[in-house]
């Protein structure tokens, strides 16, 4: 008897599974046979695969797992190849593909949500493609290092427009938004919700949105802490007078700086006196700093040897993350812990970020970077 009811409790377990809603991908993958797609779920903590099948023939496939309980990300992979969709409920998404050029090529039917995302990862992969060819030109001197600059941040400035209009504020409860907000140029997110006062406002746009329709699902209680720590870096301090040492002003010709570098040690601009240097405000977490340190290290290895110095100062709210990144660079790198509001990014009038401003041998200020035409010509004529 014991054994009967057993049984019949085990059915009734794999019965109550089998009733749980679920949602369907299917599709075929053209020209993969014997190729293996795997389905995974793109969770917070990482990739979790789900399932996969071998394809054969035509490469049809079909896969069924329990609907999630708010709106999650998938995807399918063949080998490296990567398509991205979103599942709101217990909707069928249909996805064709052909192997050559499965993460460009594909088609997207039964999602709205998974349409956007690709329209976003085409965006995405052509500003790389454009960032890419401006790193090309200039390593190849076809272009100076204040063109490449300007166009760097032309091309992230309608980007980012684009996007916010179009994908985030237009409907920041969509998981297309989400998407959006996570999108990366060089590896590094092209919005920062960290040091960003503007760009903290979409997260928070999508947090808000999230957090009215699924206040208890862990991706809204994540965004929501991000959004939090955003804030609370961005926000403005109290205002106060920031008074400046005479002496330094009259003495050195600059406003002096004195910050510690990644090992603690304090490093005056002033004890530059006697180099050529670019003094550089920036943020590493950003996603035109991958690029930007190129260009700083294209100078950097060309003119060092003549007398060239770098003093770059991180305003990175991640204390580190500047760390990591600053130990592989060969320049003075310090940080100031105040952020995208230090005193001394105030004292220079940094308006945007990277700032780059140019002090002589004797110590004088020579120019700021709007006002610098060519920075590689400007550069060489204070050795």
């Amino acid at each position: 008897m014991k054994k009967i009811l057993f049984v019949a409790l085990a059915a009734l377990g794999l019965s109550a599974c089998d009733s749980e809603p679920k949602f369907k991908v299917e599709g075929e993958i053209s020209g993969a046979d014997g190729k293996t797609l795997y389905l995974e779920a793109s969770a917070l903590e990482g990739i979790v695969p789900l399932d996969s099948v071998k394809l054969k023939g035509n490469g049809t496939f079909a896969f069924e797992q329990t609907r999630p309980v708010s709106p999650e990300f998938y995807r399918l992979r063949v080998d490296d190849k990567v398509i991205n969709f979103s599942i709101d409920s217990t909707e069928t998404v249909r996805l064709n593909a052909p192997y050559t050029d499965f993460s460009t090529a594909y088609t997207v039917e039964g999602s709205a949500n998974s349409a956007k995302i690709k329209e976003l990862t085409m965006k995405q992969m052509q500003l790389q493609t454009n960032v890419n060819a401006l790193i090309q030109s200039m390593q190849a001197h076809k272009m100076g290092a204040d063109v490449f600059e300007d166009s760097l941040a032309t091309l992230m400035k309608n980007y980012k427009d684009e996007v916010k209009i179009n994908y985030i504020f237009a409907a920041p409860n969509t998981a297309a938004a989400y998407f959006a907000l996570f999108q990366k140029l060089n590896n590094y997110l092209i919005f920062d919700p960290l040091n960003n006062k503007d760009d903290v406002k979409c997260f928070a746009a999508v947090a808000t949105s999230l957090n009215n329709y699924y206040p208890h699902a862990d991706r809204s209680k994540n965004l929501y802490n991000i959004v939090i720590k955003g804030m609370k870096n961005t926000r403005a301090p109290q205002q106060k007078v920031v008074e400046l040492p005479t002496e330094a002003v009259s003495e050195t010709g600059i406003i002096d700086i004195n910050l510690r570098d990644m090992k603690g040690n304090m490093h005056k601009l002033s004890d530059l006196k006697g180099k050529a240097v670019i003094l550089d405000f920036t943020i590493y977490q950003s996603a035109v700093s991958p690029t930007h340190n190129y260009m700083l290290r294209d100078l950097y290895d060309k003119y060092a040897g003549q007398g060239l110095e770098i003093y770059q100062v991180s305003l990175d709210a991640d204390e580190h993350y500047w760390k990591t990144t600053a130990d592989n660079l060969p320049w003075v790198c310090v940080r100031d812990a105040n952020g995208v509001y230090s005193s001394i990014a105030a004292a220079y009038n940094v308006q945007s970020l990277p700032a780059v401003f140019l002090i002589n041998k004797k110590s004088e200020l020579s120019a700021r970077g709007e006002s610098i035409k060519d920075l590689d010509a400007a550069v060489k004529a204070l050795l």
